[in-house]
């Protein structure tokens, strides 16, 4: 079993990253600058939002975060990404979900201009990723290509199992695997809790990305000897014996399914790092995109 390592890879991603940027710089470019715009005080949100304001700093970026209090109403939000939207300074921006009950998500997410959307989010470029157009992928699952890519995982002619529909990970994995190319050329099953059955799928499986949020769903006599899992899932589950009083766990029964699996994402350190990393490429992609049209 080799473990697919989402922490080591990011940082080797952000070294790259960081190279390009002092490349930037040395020409007298103007580097990547990524905005986040945060509606609230949800803990995990901040939390997240700043680990993404950390790592520009790491690779040289500039960074702009928008705190707008939860009483924002989708209007005010709306004002907002328009600013953001027609800012020149600014070549990519995120808007951190969930966002407040008051505010249509669909309806923000659709106000964002799609050559700034580096979290791939925007209909066009989800478009465009199905027609296996140049786009921005979302950064999840351009997180678990690159995995596969960098560890020489074979996709081709595999059957890969998809567990969950989101339109953040599963649904986008499962155009992605099925894709011409490397990651890709898999046949993928896409399945979802009106599955029926789901053991009889899983254990044919030869790739498994699971998506769901359902603390170690994915036991050991689910999945066939060899079988490559990638884990998405991240839940808190209270643990007493934890001096945190809880224990971040995946959607993989980890400890049993390793034993049987050929590559694996560990929870944390897999998956996650990934993501951040991934929309910090996203953005310097935009600021690419942005110095072409500009020539």
């Amino acid at each position: 079993m080799q473990l697919l390592d989402g922490k080591k890879t990011a940082e080797d991603i952000k070294s790259e990253i960081a190279a390009e940027v002092q490349k930037m710089k040395n020409n007298g470019e103007k580097v990547p600058h990524l905005a986040a715009v945060i509606v609230g005080n949800d803990g995990a949100s901040l939390t997240y939002v700043g680990s993404k304001v950390k790592a520009c700093e790491r690779v040289g970026f500039e960074s702009t975060l928008v705190k707008m209090p939860s009483t924002t109403s989708e209007t005010e939000l709306l004002k907002k990404i328009k600013e953001l939207n027609e800012d020149t300074n600014i070549d990519g921006f995120i808007v951190q979900l969930p966002l407040p009950e008051q505010i249509d998500e669909q309806k923000v997410l659709m106000a964002v201009d799609p050559s700034k959307d580096v979290d791939g989010f925007h209909p066009e470029n989800f478009g465009k990723m199905a027609l296996d157009m140049s786009t921005f992928i979302p950064a999840t699952p351009f997180g678990i290509l690159e995995l596969l890519e960098r560890y020489g995982v074979e996709t081709k002619g595999k059957h890969t199992v998809v567990i969950g529909r989101s339109h953040i990970v599963g649904r986008p994995m499962s155009i992605l695997m099925g894709r011409k190319g490397f990651p890709g050329n898999s046949t993928v099953t896409l399945t979802h809790s009106y599955t029926k059955n789901i053991e009889e799928i899983t254990i044919q499986a030869d790739i498994i990305i699971t998506a769901l949020g359902v603390p170690n769903y994915l036991k050991a006599n689910m999945v066939k000897d060899g079988v490559v899992v990638i884990d998405v899932g991240i839940t808190r589950v209270a643990d007493e014996t934890n001096p945190k009083g809880y224990v971040i766990t995946g959607d993989v029964d980890f400890e049993n399914v390793s034993k049987k699996a050929s590559f694996i994402t560990p929870v944390p350190g897999g998956v996650g790092p990934m993501t951040i990393a991934m929309l910090l490429k996203n953005t310097l992609l935009a600021r690419e995109m942005k110095i072409l049209k500009l020539l």
